[in-house]
């Protein structure tokens, strides 16, 4: 296995549902799609059957797509990333049984050293081989109380979009699964590769995995005509200061109004909003320009180098400059194409 080989578990003995093509097809677009051009070399991703011989490693969904494997679960071992999208809803609703061989590969790979993954019901699978035990985790809203009853040595959260314990993760369904994908690659990347990445698949480049599942948008950028246009300009405007206040009067709602509606449709308060957005940008300059921290303070809106060391070791937990040089410039020209617009930004 190469470096950075992702391992996506194909579940094909049993129908899947829609949804189950939907989180298998994110791992396969974030990973599996060559980005030379935003981090050479990019994923090996690896699609493994359940099946036990390659007539079995196929299954037939609700609409007759059938799915074939090249790999099979012996594949799983050596991978640095093993991701469980789903398992079967008969699996869930009918507590079936999950194949044994899929639960000892699970295993198998978490002690060879895998980082495993889990989005939505393929929390099940991850639970049923001990790696949740003892662990916080998430599936999809839906599914947490089952979740929890049939295993209650994990300790399921079903209030977050994903949960990142280090070399376990879990995500809730559907999008939250794409959340959780793109935040693999910040922490491989970094910050400027996974907004890029995002940008290119038209999603919103970080939904924090605190983030709360019952939200009525999922994608506040585009999904709220009155907050878009708002956020957009605070997005362009993070180097001045910005109170609620501004924001409330850009929005033409009264100062509560627009709490609740900011609330409503990311999860967080106008403050904490703000906030992320401003270490988000100190992220990207920090990886893309040879900027001082005092500049990278000043242009994302923390303020002084000691404010921003502040904010940095509160919610990344390292300073800038650990930061940076976890997170080299990699991508050809990007230092050079950003610091003349910044000096006159």
């Amino acid at each position: 296995m190469s470096a950075r080989t992702v391992a996506v578990v194909v579940t094909e003995e049993i129908r899947l549902a829609s949804w189950d093509l939907y989180e298998l097809s994110i791992p396969c677009t974030v990973f599996g799609q060559p980005q030379s051009d935003l981090a050479d070399p990019w994923y090996d991703l690896r699609a493994c059957g359940t099946g036990t011989d390659e007539r079995s490693r196929a299954g037939v969904t609700g609409t007759g797509l059938a799915l074939r494997t090249d790999y099979g679960l012996d594949d799983l071992v050596g991978a640095d990333t093993v991701i469980v999208p789903s398992v079967p809803d008969a699996c869930v609703e009918e507590g079936r049984p999950l194949p044994e061989a899929l639960v000892l590969a699970l295993r198998r790979a978490y002690e060879a050293g895998a980082r495993m993954v889990s989005l939505c019901t393929g929390a099940f699978a991850l639970a049923e081989a001990g790696l949740l035990d003892g662990r916080r985790a998430t599936a999809h809203w839906l599914h947490t109380a089952q979740l929890a009853e049939r295993y209650p040595k994990v300790q399921v959260d079903d209030s977050v979009l994903y949960v990142d314990d280090g070399d376990v993760l879990t995500s809730a369904g559907l999008t939250a699964g794409l959340d959780l994908c793109l935040h693999l690659v910040r922490r491989d990347h970094g910050a400027h590769v996974a907004n890029r990445l995002a940008r290119r698949m038209v999603v919103p480049a970080h939904r924090p995995g605190g983030q709360a599942q019952f939200i009525d948008l999922s994608v506040p950028e585009t999904d709220d005509d009155a907050l878009a246009p708002v956020l957009d300009w605070a997005r362009s405007h993070l180097d001045q200061p910005i109170t609620v206040g501004d924001l409330a009067r850009r929005a033409a709602m009264s100062t509560r109004t627009f709490y609740r509606r900011l609330q409503e449709a990311t999860g967080s308060t106008p403050l904490q909003w703000l906030l992320a957005q401003r270490l988000g940008r100190a992220q990207d300059l920090l990886e893309s320009t040879n900027l001082p921290v005092e500049k990278i303070g000043e242009l994302s809106g923390l303020g002084t180098a000691n404010n921003l060391r502040h904010h940095f070791l509160s919610h990344i937990g390292v300073s800038p400059s650990e930061y940076r040089r976890a997170f080299p410039q990699t991508v050809p020209g990007a230092g050079s194409d950003l610091e003349p617009q910044l000096r006159t930004a």
